[in-house]
């Protein structure tokens, strides 16, 4: 257990503003509100690194993440950083401090474009989801010094929402998050409460949101690492109270059968044009689905075998 919600660094306090020092220049860095202060981090320790697929898809499937490191080289990061430096941001209506990006990143930077399509990530996701798979939407944050963190929540919603609209509807639905700095413990560190996406509990309502639960871990991984977590997992943040932003970019995918409960508004068909070759597969309709209403209780050619639901694809 670690508690580094107390510690907020070296430097004087100027009028509940603290003072860093970075380089010839203080930086100021505004005090976290007592409110927002959750003051315990339950680091989790396993060695994501030494997995193997089956063990990675039994963690994501049970635990509800797992953690894919090196997923980015750092010549892979200065580049996505030096292309989404000068995007256009926009503060959370909670803080000035948490920021994300007015269009989303793969409209704005070519190699975030090529990432939707990265061979690795796309080679786990054919194994876990199967071949015809959807990109969802993508998501630039810049975390600054003195944001408060995330609230618990989740990103699925089975009616819709307002802040997820119909997206969160999708029976199945994942988030990829390529984190572009170390998250050390005063960095914003990511935080979940492990299998919350397996409970038929009211207390996991999707409609629900927490300020922290007693039994909350807190992933501190390595800059080019990528979290993966289902839609119906609750997970947030610590604040960041590091002289640092953090930046991180998310993106959603989900099996192609998989679709929304309502019409989405799809994308711009001269962006996917001008896309990279390697993101196309995956850019297709937001609204592609496999639903049939009418169904039959004895289709013809219904098969025997089917890897993707055997219970021993968790052995090696």
């Amino acid at each position: 257990m670690c508690d580094e919600s107390r510690k907020h660094g070296s430097g004087g306090s100027i009028r509940g503003i603290q003072q860093w020092s970075f380089g010839a220049y203080p930086i100021m860095i505004p005090k976290i509100h007592p409110d927002e202060v959750i003051d315990f981090m339950n680091i989790d320790s396993t060695d994501f690194g030494s997995f193997t697929l089956a063990q990675r898809i039994r963690h994501f499937e049970v635990e509800g993440y797992v953690v894919l490191p090196d997923m980015l080289d750092a010549e892979h990061i200065a580049r996505l950083k030096a292309e989404l430096a000068d995007a256009p941001m926009a503060p959370k209506p909670y803080s000035e401090y948490q920021t994300t990006g007015a269009k989303q990143p793969q409209w704005i930077s070519r190699s975030a474009a090529e990432l939707i399509g990265h061979p690795p990530m796309i080679e786990f996701f054919t194994e876990l989801m199967g071949p015809d798979i959807v990109f969802t939407r993508g998501f630039f944050q810049r975390t600054h010094p003195g944001s408060p963190g995330i609230s618990m929540h989740t990103d699925g919603q089975p009616h819709g929402s307002s802040i997820f609209d119909y997206e969160g509807s999708s029976p199945r639905l994942l988030r990829v998050l390529y984190y572009l700095d170390d998250l050390i413990p005063k960095r914003a560190p990511f935080r979940l409460i492990p299998r919350t996406h397996l409970s038929f509990h009211a207390q996991a309502s999707p409609y629900v949101r927490y300020k922290s639960h007693p039994e909350e871990i807190t992933l501190c991984v390595k800059a080019g690492s990528a979290v993966i977590i289902p839609s119906t997992l609750f997970h947030a943040t610590h604040p960041n109270t590091d002289s640092s932003p953090r930046e991180l970019i998310q993106f959603g995918y989900r099996p192609a059968w998989a679709g929304p409960i309502q019409p989405m508004k799809e994308w711009d068909a001269e962006l996917v044009d001008n896309a990279p070759e390697q993101a196309k597969p995956f850019l297709q309709s937001l609204n592609t689905t496999g639903g049939v209403w009418g169904l039959e209780h004895k289709p013809k050619g219904m098969k025997t075998e089917a890897q993707g639901i055997n219970p021993s694809r968790w052995s090696d």
